[in-house]
Formats: C-alpha cells, structure tokens, sequence
C-alpha cells in the first residue's frame, strides 16, 4: 500500500485520493491501523447496565471490527468492559442482558468473577501451570462520560484528553438527566464508503446548497470549525429567533447565540448538542460500498425538540445521503485524482484527512 500524504498546510493541501475510496487492502489496512487503534462509543450505562450486578453482552461494530464484548456493573458499582469469548474454547459466554452473580460458560462449565476473573474450572485438576493470567476474561479500557461509555481494543491515546475538550463547551450540561428516547433512534444504510460520511459532516460549506431548512436557521457567515487533536468541533449560530443555548456565567460562548455543537471524535463519532439534548451518531462500516449510520437520541427538554438546528434531523440526513451517495459514485471515475480543501471551509476535512494518513503511514 502507498503512503498517503497530506500537506500540513490546508492553503497548500490536496485531499486524500479516489483511490483510498476504492481499495480493499486501504479498506482493511483502516480496520487494523485506524479502528482497532482508537475508540468506540457502547452506549450509556444508565441503559444498558442500570442495576448492580447486571450485565450488557454486543458485538463491537458488527460486519466489520465483529468483537464480541460485554459491559457489566458489579456489586460495587464499578463498570468493566469484559471480552465475551471463554478462554477455554472460544464460545461466547453471555448471550442476552440482565442480571448476573458471575459468569459461567454453558459450554463446559468454566466460571469467572463480575471482573472476569477466573473461579474455577471442571476437569482440570490435573491440567499443570494452570490457571494462567491469559485464563482469565481480557479485560478492555474504558472511559465514562456521565453515563456514556467508550473503549478501545487496543487504542494509542487516552480517550480522557477528548472528554476534556468537549468539557470545555457542553460540560455544564446534566448528561446524567439526558434520558435515551428509543422511539427516535434510527439507523441508515447508505451506498457509500464510511469516511464520505464523515467528509461530509466535517464541513458546513454545504449547507447553503444542499439543506435548506438548516441553511435557514443558521448564520452560515459565522459558522466556525475548531480543531483539537482527535475531535474538532463546528459550532453553528442562530441566525433568528430559533432556540439557543443558555449559559452560565463565565462560559466559553456566553453572549452569543449558538445552536448546535457539532463535535466529531475521530475516527467516526459526532455527538451532536442542542438546547433539547443529544443525537448520538456512529458511523458504522460495512464494506468499501456500504455504511451503516446510526443516530442515537437523547432527550434533555422535551419543549424544544423538533425546533431550531436539531429540527428535521431525517429530512437532513436523508439530504446527506443523496450527496454522499452521488460523490462516491464520482470517485469511480478514472478521471477525476484528488481535490483541494477551502481553507476557510473544510478545515474538519482537512484534519480527518489528515489523521487517517498518519494512522494508515504508522
């Protein structure tokens, strides 16, 4: 596979090329490079795990990562994100939710603590230099935010320097009092390559021309990109009487009349922010030619759903859809190489673009 290369300078810049949409070995180097190295949002424990000693098996990005892990809160209160795979012979030992007092693999009969820990195992007295550390259930990091939970297979930064970031801006929000409201969560399969998604959420040049509704509520000559390390944020400003945040004293933007923050975590995560909660979207991949999108909400002020920015989020994403479908289509042309970024516009683009060539040379 060829080094990918993106000039630091986003004046200077051209993007990655047709060919990192096209290839399966890019496809599958993104697998191990970028995904397996990073971290994944699982869900909110308040959910999921609400109960002492409760347990929340899933597989970790069906389709395409297909880790089978499990969250559990034991006795304690403590969360552990545990491999849902018996060390003796691989079968999955938690198939549905609920409560739990330990862990025993149905297959034959070996057992594990709520930290996955192993207890003991029938027909191995004899069995020498056993058990072994690698005996017990792998155990995967893990970070909370409020009730959200986040972990990484084998990731390469502390997830903790991306809380912090979003912290700054949304942290005197009460994310523990943001309740999962299931009736409006969908998911979208979409005919494209996964990292169109993203390309097209990490810009706001768009918006004028292809949403609208959204172009309407707001003030496109103020929105503004924000980039950090492993996230960046576009923050779109009210451009009427549309519902806006209020802050508190002392806050980063207090005087001014924001409507959304739209935070994305690389490599495929936007937790987007309105005065009436959160929409939670991951971008799920399936092959080089189809995507799944999940949108995840959550519900802070019932009196203001379905107003400003957060208003008509299908219609908009069905907007997306039809762009980012059309643009992968295009990238099969033999004729069109590579583009070149706005710098006062793409400047989100630039930085994902410029994050997968550094993961994918590593």
């Amino acid at each position: 596979m060829e080094p990918f290369y993106i000039h630091p300078d986003i004046t200077q810049a051209e993007t990655l090329p047709a060919s990192f949409y096209r290839s399966q070995d890019v496809f599958d180097a993104i697998k191990e490079r970028v995904f397996e190295t990073t971290w994944q949002w699982i869900g909110d424990a308040n959910s999921c795990i609400p109960l002492t000693e409760s347990v929340f098996p899933f597989v970790l990005l069906d389709n395409y990562l297909t880790e089978p892990m499990m969250v559990v809160r034991d006795k304690e209160n403590k969360i552990t994100c545990l491999s849902n795979v018996c060390t003796h012979r691989g079968n999955i030992v938690v198939h549905h939710p609920g409560k739990i007092k330990n862990f025993t693999c149905m297959y034959h009969g070996r057992r594990f603590d709520l930290q996955g820990t192993f207890k003991s195992m029938p027909e191995f007295e004899d069995a020498k230099d056993f058990p072994r550390p690698c005996d017990s259930l792998h155990k995967f990091e893990l970070r909370e935010w409020g009730s959200h939970l986040f972990v990484g297979l084998n990731p390469v930064f502390d997830f903790s320097e991306v809380i912090n970031v979003m912290k700054e801006r949304v942290g005197f929000l009460p994310l523990n009092e943001f309740k999962l409201d299931a009736r409006l969560n969908k998911d979208y399969i979409i005919n494209c390559h996964w990292a169109l998604y993203c390309d097209n959420y990490l810009e706001g040049f768009h918006i004028p021309f292809v949403h609208a509704d959204l172009n309407d509520t707001l003030d496109y000559g103020q929105y503004k990109t924000e980039i950090y390390e492993h996230v960046n944020l576009q923050i779109g400003y009210s451009d009427g009487g549309d519902e806006v945040f209020e802050f508190p004293e002392g806050h980063l933007d207090q005087g001014k009349h924001v409507a959304a923050y739209y935070y994305w975590i690389f490599p495929n995560m936007m937790f987007n922010f309105y005065p009436w909660g959160l929409s939670v979207n991951i971008v799920k991949p399936f092959s080089l030619n189809k995507t799944k999108v999940s949108f995840i909400t959550y519900v802070y002020d019932e009196t203001k759903l379905h107003t400003g920015a957060g208003a008509l989020l299908d219609k908009v994403e069905r907007e997306d859809e039809f762009v980012v479908e059309g643009v992968h289509k295009g990238l099969q042309s033999r004729f069109y190489k590579a583009g070149r970024f706005s710098p006062t516009r793409e400047k989100g683009v630039h930085h994902f673009h410029s994050l997968l060539a550094k993961y994918l040379n590593s």
